[in-house]
C-alpha cells in the first residue's frame, strides 16, 4: 500500500498511461467511416465547448462558486472530456455491443486524460497519497512535548543559538485545533510545521509564518500542493536547523465557505485571525514573541487574506507573502453582490477593509511584502502591480516576481517558495 500511496499523478507511468489512453481513445471516437462523421465531431465539439461556456458562466455569474473565472487550460480540457462524452453517445446508434464498450473504453480514456491534465495544471494532487489523503491523515496531533511550558523563557536568537549534534535532519509535522475563544469562529484543524531546530532540547527563539490556502480548499492543500514540509526542510538544512514555526490556520471554517478574511455578517474571520489564532501560538509554541518575527502569507484566496491580514494588522503581521493574491476580497465576480451578502450593500464599509483603501490612507515603515504570480495568469499579475505599486507607495519593502511557465497554480507557489523564504529570512536576520 505504501508504494500505490507513492504512485506519481503528475508524472511516470501514470501520467504516460493517461496520455496513451487519451490519444488512443480520441483515435477511436474521431474516425469512422461515415462521410458525415466529420460533422457530427465539429458539432460535438462545438456543442460541448457551449456546454462548458454555460456551465462555467452558471459557476462564476450566477451561483458565485468562485469569485475568479476559472483558468482557461482547465476549460479546454474540460471540453474535451464533454466531447469525447457526446461523440461516445453519437456512436452508439446501432452499433453492436463490442463497438458500444469500446467507444465507452475510449470516452473514458480522454476523460482520464482530461482530468489528469487539469489535476497536473492546479498541482493539487502529485501523488496517490494527496488524492486520498492518507498522508495528512496520518499527522498526529500536538503532544505536549512539543508545546511551550508554562514558565519557560525565551530561547537564545537563532544566530547566537548552535546546532546541537543530536538534532535531527528534517522538521515535523503536527496537526491542532485553534479554538476561536475571542471570536467564537469555528475553524477546521490547523497543521503545525516544527523544523528540526525546534525540536532540539535548547530551542531557539524562531520565526513564526501563518499560511492561508486558496478557496475553495483547506490547509492540508499546503501539505499536498505546497510541498511544505519538503520546502521548509530544505531551507532548515540551508540555515543549520533553522526555519520559521509554521502554522498552517483555516480562515474559512468548510471547503466551499468564503469570510473574505473579514469581520463581516459572514463571520468574525477577522478577529480569529488577528486575536485568536495569535494568542494560541504564542500561548501554545515556544516562538519569538517579537512581532517583528513573524510572517503571514498564503495562496489565492489566502494571498489576499495575508495581505489583508499584513495591511490592516501590520503591528501584527509586518511580513506578508502573498502568492497570487487578488486586489481586494470577493465572493463573486459581482462586486454589488460581494458588499451585498457581507456589508448589506455598505460600500463604504467594506472599502475601509480592502487592502488598496488601508495603503492610501496610512503607511507602513518597516514592513515588507513578497508579491507572486504564474506567468499565464494574467488577471492576477495585474493584481499583483496594483498591489505592489499600492504598498510601495505606502512604505512597504516589495518584491515582486512573475513564475515562468506556470499559471493559478500550486505549481507556482512551490516554485516561488524558495524565493519568499529568502526575503523572509533576510527581514528576520536569519544566520546564512
Amino acid at each position: 500500500m505504501d508504494f500505490l500511496s507513492d504512485v506519481s499523478l503528475v508524472d511516470g507511468p501514470f501520467f504516460w498511461f493517461s496520455l496513451i489512453c487519451g490519444v488512443v481513445g480520441a483515435s477511436w471516437l474521431l474516425w469512422r467511416r461515415r462521410r458525415w462523421w466529420p460533422v457530427v465531431v465539429v458539432a460535438s465539439l462545438a456543442l460541448a465547448a457551449g456546454v462548458v461556456a454555460l456551465t462555467h458562466w452558471l459557476l462564476i455569474d450566477v451561483m458565485a462558486t468562485f469569485s475568479e473565472n476559472l483558468p482557461f487550460e482547465t476549460l479546454v480540457w474540460s471540453t474535451v472530456a464533454v466531447a469525447a462524452l457526446l461523440l461516445c453517445v453519437a456512436r452508439f446508434p446501432r452499433a453492436a455491443w463490442k463497438g458500444r464498450s469500446a467507444s465507452v473504453a475510449a470516452m473514458l480514456g480522454v476523460v482520464l486524460l482530461s482530468v489528469v491534465q487539469v489535476n497536473s495544471y492546479f498541482g493539487l494532487n502529485n501523488t496517490v497519497a494527496d488524492l486520498l489523503g492518507t498522508a495528512v491523515a496520518r499527522i498526529q496531533p500536538l503532544e505536549a512535548g512539543l508545546q511551550r511550558a508554562p514558565d519557560s523563557t525565551p530561547g537564545p536568537s537563532p544566530s547566537a543559538w548552535k546546532a546541537p549534534e543530536t538534532m535531527p535532519r528534517g522538521g515535523t509535522l503536527r496537526r491542532a485545533d485553534i479554538p476561536g475563544t475571542v471570536s467564537g469562529f469555528t475553524a477546521r484543524e490547523a497543521y503545525v510545521y516544527l523544523p528540526p531546530a525546534y525540536l532540539t532540547e535548547n530551542r531557539p527563539s524562531l520565526p513564526v509564518l501563518i499560511l492561508f490556502s486558496g478557496q475553495p480548499g483547506g490547509p492540508a492543500d499546503w501539505l499536498t500542493g505546497g510541498q511544505l514540509r519538503s520546502q521548509l526542510d530544505k531551507f532548515a538544512e540551508a540555515h543549520g536547523g533553522i526555519a520559521p514555526v509554521t502554522v498552517v490556520v483555516d480562515p474559512n471554517g468548510s471547503a466551499n465557505a468564503n469570510t473574505m478574511c473579514m469581520d463581516s455578517r459572514i463571520a468574525p474571520a477577522d478577529t480569529y485571525l488577528s486575536q485568536d489564532v495569535p494568542m494560541w501560538i504564542s500561548k501554545t509554541l515556544a516562538v519569538s514573541t517579537d512581532h517583528r518575527q513573524w510572517a503571514v502569507g498564503g495562496f489565492s484566496f489566502g494571498g489576499t487574506c495575508a495581505v489583508q491580514m499584513g495591511t490592516a494588522h501590520p503591528e501584527l503581521f509586518p511580513s506578508v507573502v502573498g502568492f497570487s493574491a487578488e486586489q481586494e476580497p470577493a465572493l463573486a465576480k459581482d462586486r454589488n453582490k460581494t458588499i451585498a451578502d457581507s456589508f448589506d450593500g455598505d460600500a463604504a464599509a467594506f472599502e475601509s477593509r480592502t487592502p488598496l483603501f488601508l495603503m492610501q490612507q496610512r503607511q507602513y515603515p518597516g514592513s515588507g511584502m513578497y508579491l507572486t504570480a504564474g506567468a499565464t495568469d494574467n488577471e492576477f499579475i495585474a493584481y499583483m502591480h496594483a498591489l505592489a505599486d499600492a504598498a510601495r507607495s505606502a512604505g512597504f519593502t516589495v518584491e515582486d516576481h512573475v513564475i515562468d511557465h506556470s499559471g493559478h497554480s500550486w505549481d507556482s507557489v512551490v516554485r516561488g517558495m524558495p524565493g519568499a523564504l529568502d526575503f523572509l529570512a533576510a527581514r528576520w536576520g536569519l544566520p546564512q
